[in-house]
């Protein structure tokens, strides 16, 4: 019994192939992270749409990538690594007295823990949420925060 192998190679060399060609499809340059977009009422929407015009093309060092679906209440930095959604719904844990909070360039964010992952924060005091969703390498930094605060003082106005 004889196995077809693809263009007559050996079996080691058509495992080769195929294991490139898998690798080189999940590094692409232009992959895009999967974000959920949120569904702002339009007055928020508008202030999203603004902030996506301010945001920059690096964050803490990582560079801008595409999100999908393609969107500009979303922006995603260094392969998800860090993800931002505009326009998200407030978070419940504001509700919470012991909620932690942090200060980052003058930008007030909401401390969120997220088990075995990265922090998330989420902008208060403004006319639209912002929230930062960082992996598990910026577990304990906040220069991420820090890389988006001018963008967002100068787009999302303080509901204050």
């Amino acid at each position: 019994m004889s196995s077809h192998r693809p263009f007559g190679l050996p079996a080691s060399a058509a495992a080769a192939v195929v294991l490139l060609v898998a690798v080189a499809g999940c590094s692409s340059p232009d992959a895009k992270a999967s974000v959920p977009v949120p569904r702002p009422q339009a007055a928020e929407a508008a202030v999203c749409r603004a902030l996506a015009k301010e945001l920059p093309d690096t964050v803490a060092g990582l560079e801008r990538t595409g999100t999908e679906p393609d969107s500009e209440l979303t922006a995603a930095w260094g392969d998800a690594a860090i993800v931002l959604r505009c326009g998200v719904p407030r978070p419940e844990k504001m509700n919470d007295p012991q909620a932690q909070g942090v200060d980052a360039d003058g930008v007030n964010w909401l401390f969120e823990p997220r088990e075995g992952d990265g922090p998330r924060f989420t902008t208060t005091y403004r006319k639209a949420y912002v929230e930062v969703t960082l992996d598990e390498r910026y577990a304990h930094d906040v220069a991420p925060l820090v890389g988006l605060a001018a963008p967002v003082k100068k787009a999302v106005p303080s509901s204050l």
